[in-house]
């Protein structure tokens, strides 16, 4: 199995307004899904929201809790100067502020958002992080 993640899906209430959620902070949601699930490009990944009860049963499971927990999506940002600047625009778009940022022990600078439901979006500023050209995060070695 290659070391990589291809594609990460949440489980929300309503598909339309989630995918309404993440358009209005400027994401294109792909032709692909019919309505059923909304899929974004994400650099060389991509991420989806699909219904929870939809979700559960295409896992086999028997319900998915109705609360997210025990998951965090991150943001990663070129600039410091950029954390406050997507908090806010994350906030314009309906998010709720979870927690202002703020200098962190590992020398970063990072703040939460949640999403329409609820689940937890850390917008943070990693100095030991950079780039790929396609907008990729490149951990040091």
């Amino acid at each position: 199995m290659e070391q990589r993640v291809s594609l990460i899906t949440l489980g929300v209430a309503d598909v339309a307004a989630s995918r309404a959620f993440y358009e209005r902070l400027g994401w294109r949601a792909s032709s692909v899904g019919g309505g059923e699930v909304a899929f974004f490009q994400l650099g060389g990944m991509a991420f989806g929201v699909y219904g929870l009860a939809a979700l559960a049963e295409d896992a086999g499971l028997p319900g998915l809790p109705g609360a997210p927990g025990g998951i965090a999506l991150a943001y990663n940002v070129r600039r410091k100067e950029e954390v406050d600047a997507v908090l806010a625009e994350a906030q314009a778009a309906g998010a709720r502020l979870l927690k202002p940022a703020e200098e962190k022990f590992w020398g970063g600078y990072s703040g939460y958002f949640a999403d329409p439901d609820g689940y937890p979006w850390e917008v943070a500023w990693n100095p030991g992080f950079t780039w790929s050209a396609d907008g990729g995060v490149v951990l040091p070695t």
